[in-house]
């Protein structure tokens, strides 16, 4: 080969080389170097993980009638991570917010973040505007939330929307990134204020209940109502259903295009309840006849409790999803207490203390105790000393059932001071008194019992029980406190012949197995706590009590005539406890404890009164209007369950419940015990009495507030 030939192939192969190594470089370069950057730049997808509230259980009463349910809520709702970057994605600044906040060692320094309020309220409301939903601005509420949750759980912009605003939005959603459009399961209470106590309410999730695995940040999570109160709360775990996860493929623009997978969520077990919603509704109504009270009524033959009101009350439907600040400070600063469950609230018993009395001499063979009571007992030198009878003169000679049908105040104390002490203290607290029943519900109170650990402990500190306290506790006055479901227990005891059943709320919860075949997951049977003939008490002795009872309802001079009926014949206990010193006309505790019918009792009822001036006039009235109810119920009568209002209540005193005429058994009123009022104007009271204060609310979920009209922040 010719020399210039062969220097143009080397010149040939030399550039080949030169230009294969610059072609390698730079797919070198790309492939490997930039590989990232170009991947970054390729347009993809991605998944996203949404986790779904789990459908709440129903509340039933005993025969099927649903109390608490749900119902399909269409919302709004913001993933304010993805409103961000869609921002980002179509504009070139980020709109920021400056603001001053507590910098090390407490001092002020300025601080710069990410305007997601500014975003929301300048492009996207707008948008929504074109579907009539954008009239609401949330600026402080936004930032919170943004800064609390990040993308990970979404903003609820508006609720209840109505199904053509859903469905338009729905069709629309896609040109809206971050903004969509859900059924939620929300809670609601179709009587309203019906056994509002008892159910409770419910709040939204909070931050804290979200779990590790959703920590993501394509992981959103929308978490279940929890209950905060009554069987909301005492059965939130088996109410509370499974929540459901979708998987939702998104592309670049961060656009939902396909739904990858999807868990449905599961409904929570339902929860049956003992009560009668037809004896609640009736015995709520007749409740309202007064500003504050308590009624139990109750299978003396089981402990199941068939009604518990409480007044004055509140709707739960107002706290779902949330309630405004406004609404809740009506409630919680109603001085009446609407929260307070009356029912399971300790209250200074009066005279129906004198029933755990008689039981503690009939378990220790005291039944045949007579006294002849002068007015008075004397527990000190001085005339202050003495504690009276409501009878100023004095009822003369009595035995038990006498002593029980006319209220003497002396002969129980003189019983409960041969007694003594520890008999006393060890036979209220055999009867449940002093601790808790063991009802499921949350907020159920103690009580009291004067000379026990806990009034030691917490009440009076170092004291011990002098004979002027062991005679205020027999009569339930001075620091003696008792909750209606308590001395509803023990009427059902005394009825029934002598066992004390377990009070009991719930009849049995159900839930569905993953294969959707219904189960038992608990059955709540009756239960004898305390056999009081097998502690001793021979049925004679009880029935001198029962005939105690009998008296007071059925025979001229008994403290209970007003809750007498005319063709069935009840035993009944009344009560008038004095619960302040400086008013005595306004600041009476009125009571009726009774089971009908006398003989065969299939009702224990228990009446209290705030603010009632005698337990007979006020308290045994109502019991009359109850039975009444009741009776007529089991003849035919069949209330029609409506929806019930908020029953504000008051502190006006009661002097009186008016009963129709005709009804009645006839009164010839000669004896001042037929008014039932069993306190006299000069009781003497050793210290001041404790009264029951409202509890600690739980807080609900609040609504978050708009700006102004002007959109101030």
């Amino acid at each position: 080969m010719e020399p210039k030939y062969r220097f143009r192939l080397y010149l040939l192969t030399a550039l080949v080389l030169v230009g294969c190594g610059t072609l390698l470089s730079r797919l070198y370069e790309f492939q490997i170097l930039q590989r990232s950057n170009f991947v970054a730049n390729i347009p993809t997808t991605h998944t996203v993980t949404v986790r779904e509230p789990g459908v709440r259980g129903i509340i039933i009463d005993r025969h099927g009638v649903v109390l608490a349910e749900n119902r399909g809520s269409y919302e709004v709702i913001f993933n304010l991570e993805d409103i961000y970057k869609s921002w980002q994605e179509q504009n070139e600044d980020t709109p920021t917010v400056k603001e001053i906040v507590s910098g090390p060692q407490g001092m002020p320094t300025q601080k710069e973040s990410k305007d997601i309020a500014r975003i929301v309220n300048e492009w996207v409301i707008p948008r929504l505007s074109t579907y009539g939903l954008g009239g609401k601005k949330f600026t402080k509420a936004v930032k919170v939330h943004y800064e609390t949750h990040g993308g990970l759980v979404p903003f609820t912009y508006e609720t209840d929307l109505n199904y053509s605003q859903f469905a338009q939005l729905a069709a629309h959603s896609t040109d809206l990134p971050g903004v969509s459009v859900t059924v939620r399961p929300r809670r609601t209470y179709p009587y309203g204020t019906l056994a509002c106590h008892l159910l409770g309410k419910v709040r939204q999730w909070d931050k804290e209940d979200i779990p590790a695995e959703f920590a993501g940040r394509r992981m959103h999570y929308q978490g279940d109502e929890r209950g905060i109160e009554g069987i909301e709360l005492t059965m939130n775990e088996a109410l509370q259903g499974e929540g459901g996860v979708r998987v939702l493929v998104r592309n670049e623009k961060n656009k939902v295009i396909a739904l990858e997978d999807y868990t449905p969520p599961r409904e929570g077990a339902e929860v049956q309840l003992t009560i009668d919603s037809r004896i609640q509704y009736l015995v709520e109504n007749i409740l309202r006849r007064v500003g504050r009270g308590a009624v139990v009524v109750m299978d003396p033959n089981t402990g199941e409790v068939l009604a518990m009101a409480s007044v004055p009350n509140f709707d739960p439907n107002d706290f779902v999803p949330s309630i405004t600040q406004e609404k809740f400070d009506r409630y919680n600063k109603n001085p009446a207490a609407p929260f307070l469950n009356r029912s399971i609230a300790g209250f200074m018993s009066g005279s129906t203390a004198k029933l755990p009395t008689a039981i503690a001499g009939g378990l220790h063979g005291s039944t045949e105790h007579y006294h002849k009571c002068i007015g008075f007992c004397q527990y000190g030198k001085s005339e202050r000393s003495r504690i009276r009878c409501w009878k100023t003169y004095g009822h003369g000679s009595l035995g038990m059932s006498e002593a029980i049908q006319r209220s003497c105040n002396p002969y129980f104390m003189t019983l409960a001071g041969s007694l003594k002490s520890k008999v006393m203290v060890d036979t209220f607290n055999l009867l449940n008194l002093g601790r808790p029943t063991g009802i499921r519900l949350p907020e159920e109170q103690a009580g009291i019992v004067l000379g026990s650990k806990q009034w030691r402990r917490e009440i009076r500190p170092g004291a011990t029980l002098t004979p002027a306290d062991l005679a205020q506790m027999s009569i339930g006055q001075s620091d003696s406190l008792a909750t209606p479901l308590q001395i509803c227990g023990i009427t059902a005891t005394i009825a029934n012949g002598g066992k004390y059943y377990q009070p009991r709320i719930i009849r049995q919860v159900v839930g569905n197995d993953h294969s959707g075949e219904q189960d038992i997951i608990l059955e709540d049977k009756a239960q004898v706590k305390v056999d009081l003939l097998e502690q001793g008490m021979k049925k004679e002795q009880l029935e001198i009590i029962r005939q105690g009872m009998w008296l007071a309802a059925n025979k001229l001079g008994g403290t209970a005539r007003t809750a007498a009926l005319k063709n069935v014949e009840i035993g009944a206990k009344t009560g008038t406890a004095q619960v302040s010193k400086t008013n005595l006309k306004n600041s009476h505790n009125a009571w009726t404890t009774s089971f009908a019918p006398f003989e065969s009792p299939r009702y224990a009822v228990t009446v209290m009164v705030s603010n009632g001036k005698s337990g007979g006039l006020v308290a045994g009235a109502l019991t009359h209007l109850i039975y009444r109810s009741l009776f007529a119920m089991e003849a035919g009568l069949d209330p029609r369950l409506t929806k019930m209002g908020v029953y504000a209540g008051h502190f006006e005193p009661i002097e009186k419940i008016e009963l129709p005429e005709g009804e009645l058994v006839t009164l010839d009123i000669a004896d001042a015990g037929e008014t039932g009022n069993e306190v006299g104007d000069e009781l003497f009271q050793e210290g001041q009495p404790v009264l029951v204060k409202p509890k600690t609310i739980p807080l609900p979920s609040f609504t978050p507030q708009p700006d102004e009209p002007d959109g101030g922040q």
